[in-house]
């Protein structure tokens, strides 16, 4: 995995519990924890990329032992000045690689995050290092969008997907073969423009599949979203859970 501390660094950190609409809504939060707190049960739950704990503290609310795993640094740091965020244990390093004492009971990935890992060798590593944390019958929850090729304009290789007076992001689909991609934003801050450029892997579901089975695990449910509605050819992300099959 690429050093994301440089990608989600102090900059990056200071402002992100600012944004607000879709996964940062309260109700979708509040979505979120329903379905991972289902599936944590009596045990314990392990978040790869656990920020600044958006998901993590609202979980460790619910009476859910919750451990996390981030390279970001200035990120946690975050996370540790919330109230309640000194009780939840982080390990700072690679997700995809990285071991933590114990089991767990489920493992998750949400807002598109285990695109971070920007090669298909670390995603398959993720899927093996989830696989050797979980116990028998422990879920690995996924939240990642959909590869929007069909939105495409004719001839580009660019989506948007924000756009206001004081910043334009957009994504660009760098390389169909390899899969790679890249966020994009431009800020205007006190009149000036400031851009950052953000790697991804994207990958799709069956994709996902294959690489469960590798790590044995089984696919036990997948929603077009934390409502658990249909997944469908429209939709435009999905929420996938895998289980480990009994050794």
């Amino acid at each position: 995995m690429d050093d994301h501390d440089g990608y989600f660094d102090e900059r990056v950190a200071a402002t992100y519990d600012d944004s607000s609409g879709g996964p940062f809504e309260p109700s979708a939060v509040e979505a979120t924890v329903d379905v991972l707190a289902e599936f944590a049960g009596q045990g314990r739950a392990l978040e790869l990329g656990i920020g600044t704990g958006r998901i993590a503290l609202p979980l460790s609310l619910r009476g859910v032992p919750v451990h996390g795993i981030d390279m970001s640094q200035a990120m946690v740091a975050r996370l540790r000045a919330k109230p309640g965020g000194d009780a939840i244990g982080v390990t700072i390093g690679d997700f995809a690689t990285t071991k933590v004492d114990g089991t767990f009971s489920v493992a998750y990935l949400v807002f598109n995050t285990i695109m971070n890992l920007t090669t298909q060798e670390a995603q398959v590593a993720c899927f093996r290092n989830v696989a050797a944390h979980l116990e028998p019958g422990g879920c690995f929850v996924i939240e990642v969008m959909i590869p929007e090729l069909r939105r495409l304009p004719p001839g580009q290789n660019a989506v948007p997907f924000h756009v206001s007076p004081t910043q334009w992001a957009f994504d660009i689909y760098d390389d169909l073969a390899t899969q790679t991609m890249s966020s994009n934003y431009i800020d205007v801050v006190d009149g000036r423009g400031e851009y950052r450029s953000i790697p991804f892997r994207y990958v799709w579901p069956a994709e996902l599949d294959l690489m469960a089975q590798l790590a044995g695990l089984r696919l036990r449910e997948r929603w077009e979203g934390w409502t658990r509605d249909a997944l469908t050819s429209e939709s435009r992300q999905h929420v996938s859970i895998w289980e480990k099959l009994a050794e």
